[in-house]
């Protein structure tokens, strides 16, 4: 999980604007998920994760959110597909991924050649 938790870390930050990645491990205990997730179609989930996506991935790669939005859209892409509606539930009640989504997340990240973190 430690390859994952600056992921984390970003996918915290954005949640509040919505979105998640590929870890949950070190969410604060404080952490609150959006509440519009419960309602949100997956259309919205995607792009809430595409943007934790992009905000992530800017930092790491230190280029804009622009420079990255393509392989951030094919990561969010391939990840909500690859989503059965159990881990989607569980991501709209919690705003992270449980750890099956989790696995699904990093094989969508090594596909579209993001930057995995440290």
């Amino acid at each position: 999980m430690t390859s994952i938790r600056l992921l984390v870390a970003a996918a915290t930050l954005v949640a509040a604007s919505g979105g998640a990645l590929a870890g949950a491990s070190s969410v604060p205990t404080n952490y609150q998920p959006d509440p519009a997730l419960q309602r949100a179609s997956r259309g919205e989930l995607e792009a809430r994760v595409r943007k934790a996506c992009a905000v992530t991935q800017a930092k790491l790669q230190n280029v804009s959110e622009p420079a990255v939005a393509g392989p951030c859209g094919c990561y969010a892409s391939r990840t909500l597909r690859s989503l059965d509606e159990t881990e989607i539930q569980a991501y709209r009640g919690t705003g992270v991924f449980n750890e099956s989504a989790r696995a699904k997340a990093l094989a969508a990240v090594d596909a579209c050649r993001l930057q995995r973190p440290i």
